[in-house]
């Protein structure tokens, strides 16, 4: 246990990386990704939320779904922008991040359970969701598995 939490919280959060860079160079993937994600929801005119959600934004309220989504899109930048200095000078602390990684995932499946939203098709964070989630869970497994054997 101690060791775990050393691995997740360690003292001298520096640039080494203990164990596997494997989950460095997938928490790479994911930060490109999510900013990509983070500029279409702020930038996009319906912060994807037609185009890309499938969402109806015909009726009363779209301006407010398309603010709610911009909202969204500046948290994924300020996530994205941490995964960034992790990667760039900090990666003793990418156990931390997949562990962030799926509390944060869960944050938003959770939140689809309990209010469901009806759109047109299914949107791609949908299923990225699980996909993220089941990565980010074999990634911290691997980097505390990796880091135990240093």
């Amino acid at each position: 246990m101690k060791n775990i939490l050393e691995t997740l919280l360690p003292s001298r959060a520096d640039n080494s990386l203990r164990g596997s860079k494997i989950p460095l160079y997938f928490l790479i993937l994911l930060a490109a990704i999510g900013l990509v994600r983070s500029c279409i929801h702020i930038f996009s005119p319906d912060g994807g939320a037609g185009s890309i959600a499938g969402m109806d934004l015909s009726g009363s309220g779209a301006n407010e779904v398309i603010f709610a989504f911009a909202l969204w899109g500046g948290e994924q930048l300020i996530y994205a922008l941490l995964q960034w200095v992790v990667i760039l000078r900090y990666h003793a602390l990418v156990p931390l991040m997949w562990l962030v990684q799926i509390l944060e995932t869960l944050a938003r499946i959770l939140p689809g359970q309990l209010k469901p939203v009806t759109f047109s098709h299914t949107p791609p964070g949908a299923y990225q969701n699980y996909i993220y989630l089941v990565l980010a869970v074999l990634m911290l497994a691997l980097a505390l598995w990796s880091a135990r054997e240093t």
